[in-house]
This record gives structure tokens, sequence and C-alpha cells, in this order.
């Protein structure tokens, strides 16, 4: 029965273009002959170095490729050919007389995608053409597609960025202005009043540490942001860090295990926040009469620091995804709203040159855990202000 299948079309309707590589005339004037009949266009060379000149000139979709041919052979053409990024992704069909499995194998190594044998049916070879054209053409298009995609994710994070970055101003005029009436609040000797200013306040900082996340995340992925590493007790960053969440606690107990000094070379700010973003992610999940555990220490070479809580813990599945941008927790656990902070933990992590994971099990709580390089002697401690910027 002879196939009946029609030549695969290009999107912009343009006829697909391919190159036949073989020294047998018989050979090339079968295959440009069936290849014509179903809608192609052939071109034909009869050595290496002509077939990559004829590739160069003009990109062929495809390439049928005789193996044993004068000077150059098939095999080393197709390596020559996978070795140019123009020409990389042209599938390479091999045509051969030599029905040998080690010589199959040896064709795929050096990157065709299909192997016909001589003598061949010609209904095979059109039916192998077929099918290698349409894979390639798909594989074009969802190459196009998620340019397309990346192209659109960039113009969206562009526009969050220039839209966070606006709200900073009025973001920190809103701060100060708060600030300034919390003097004037404390003759009023209102707790009602006092509660609210309160939450407001804690409110917009929790906002401008938002907008600072974002922002910085947005620098850490285009590698852009300064990273100040100095000889740093990572211990005292915990404890300035403590004492700035612990207004947050509302009657959940904050502990530090930092006995020691462990000396990290790091950004004191930048891993200030790592430690601000996960208390502050603990304190929203830990329910009131709850506790959250900070710890410092030295482990396996590495300065290593960790956040513990009793919450509702996280599922297994969901270990990797909440340090994702935009990542979170669905289900009936309700952990919501990781959001940003984490992402920005990880990557702030990263790019000291350290590692971040996370220990959960439902119902008992969660640890978040990071190690940072610990310092070389020789440089002086850097002092660690009181309380940590988030």
């Amino acid at each position: 029965m002879e196939f009946m299948s029609s030549a695969v079309t290009q999107p912009n309707g343009a006829i697909f273009n391919i190159l036949i590589v073989d020294d047998t005339p018989a050979s090339v004037q079968l295959l440009a002959s069936m290849l014509r009949e179903k809608g192609y266009k052939p071109r034909a060379a009869t050595n290496g170095e002509a077939a990559l000149e004829a590739a160069r000139r003009l990109t062929p979709d495809l390439i049928l490729l005789d193996v044993n041919m004068p000077g150059m052979n098939g095999y080393e053409l197709c390596k020559r050919l996978k070795a140019d990024e123009n020409l990389k992704q042209v599938p390479v069909l091999f045509i051969s007389g030599v029905d040998d499995p080690d010589e199959k194998v040896r064709a795929f190594r050096c990157g065709g995608v299909d192997y016909v044998t001589k003598p061949f049916r010609i209904e095979e070879v059109e039916a192998r053409v077929h099918a290698h054209l349409e894979i390639s053409s798909q594989k074009r298009e969802l190459q196009r597609n998620y340019q397309q995609l990346q192209e659109l994710e960039a113009m969206r994070d562009n526009l969050v960025h220039m839209i966070v970055h606006d709200m900073r101003s009025p973001l920190f005029v809103l701060e100060l202005v708060l600030s300034e009436i919390e003097i004037s609040l404390q003759s009023l000797n209102d707790p009602e009043i006092a509660k609210n200013h309160r939450m407001a306040l804690a409110n917009v900082r929790k906002l401008t540490g938002m907008t600072n996340d974002m922002l910085d995340i947005n620098r850490l992925e285009q590698g852009k942001m300064p990273i100040g590493k100095k000889m740093t007790d990572l211990s005292k960053i915990a404890h300035a860090a403590m004492e700035s969440m612990d207004a947050l606690a509302e009657g959940k107990m904050l502990l530090v295990n930092a006995p020691d000094p462990v000396i990290a070379s790091c950004d004191p700010e930048i891993v200030g926040r790592v430690f601000c973003n996960l208390i502050g992610n603990a304190l929203k999940f830990t329910p009131i009469g709850g506790k959250i555990s900070i710890a410092v220490g030295v482990a396996d070479g590495s300065a290593l620091a960790s956040v513990t809580d009793t919450g509702p813990g996280i599922p297994p599945e969901f270990h990797q995804k909440i340090f994702e941008k935009f990542g979170q927790v669905e289900g009936k656990q309700k952990r919501m709203g990781v959001g940003l902070g984490l992402t920005f933990c990880k990557m702030a992590v990263q790019a000291h040159g350290g590692i971040i994971g996370i220990e959960s099990e439902l119902k008992k709580g969660s640890r978040f855990w990071f190690t940072l390089p610990l310092a070389e002697s020789g440089e002086p401690i850097q002092s660690v202000p009181s309380v940590v910027q988030t």
C-alpha cells in the first residue's frame, strides 16, 4: 500500500528545504524525486565539504546523510554540523548501506535522529522525513512560545518593579508620620487608640518589608545585589532580629539559643533581614501560646542558624514550592501567603554561598534552617545594630 501522507508545512507557509548528502547519483536522484513529489524542496551535495558550505549558505530543515563518502564521512560531517551554533538544531537522518547495530549506535551518538538502511523503501524514507520535520517544527514552535512567555514575564516583572519602587516613598512618609504620632499618643493614655496605632505602624512596616523584598529579589535575580561580607557574629544578629520582632509576638514566646559567638562571613543587614523574615513567617502561623526558637551554632564547618515554630507544619510536597517566587501552600492547614519573604531568604543565603532548607511535620511545627560560610581569622569583627531593619 502506498504511503499517502502530505508534506509538512511550516507555520509561515514556506516550503521545507531538505539537503541530500550522498555520493551515489542514483540515490540522490531517487530521493530528490520523492521529495519533490511530496511537496518538499530538495538540494544535493556529493561530499562533506560541499554539504557544509550548502548548509551554511541556506540552513536546511532536514538533512539526509549517507555514511560512506570519500573524504569526510557522514559521522564526521554530523559532528561538525552539531558543533555549528546555527546548524546544531537541524535533524540529521542517516541513510547507509551498512546494517550494523554498532554503526547505528555510532550515528545516534554523533547527533543523528534516525537511521535507514539501503536498499530502502521510498515509503519508509518519506514517512520518517515527514515525522522528523513535524517534530522539528513543533520543537521550534514550542521554543517560540517559550521565548514569548519569557518576554511577557519580563514585562510583568518590570511593571511590578516600577510600581513597587514608586510605593517606597509614600510608605516611608507614612511610617515617619505614624512614628511621630506615637509621641503625641502617649499623653492621651488611651489603650485602644495606642493599640490601633501600633497595628497601623506594624502593617506599614510590613508593607515596607514586602516592597524591599520584591525589589531586592529582582536585584538578586540579575546579580546586581551588593553583598558586603564582613566578619560578623551571627549570634548577635539573631538577638537583634528577635528584639526587633518581639513587639509582634502577641502572646507567643520568642527564645534565642545562641550562647557562643559564631563568626560568619556575611552582610549583617541582609542576614538580619533573613532572620526577620523567618521569624515573621513563624509568628504568622504559630498560635497564641506557641513558641518560636532561634538557634545559632556551627555544623560541618559552616555557621548554622535555624528558626523553629510550633505551628501547623507544612506537607512534604510543598517544601520546595514555598521558596519559589509567589509560592504558597494550599490545603486544610491554610498556611497561606508565604509570598516573597522565603524567596528573598533563599536567594540571599545562596548569594552568600550558603544553603537553606526546611524540616517540618504536620501538626508539630516547622524548622527553617540556613548555613553561611564561617569567617577566616584576621579581620575585625563588625558590630551589629540593636535593631535589624526589616
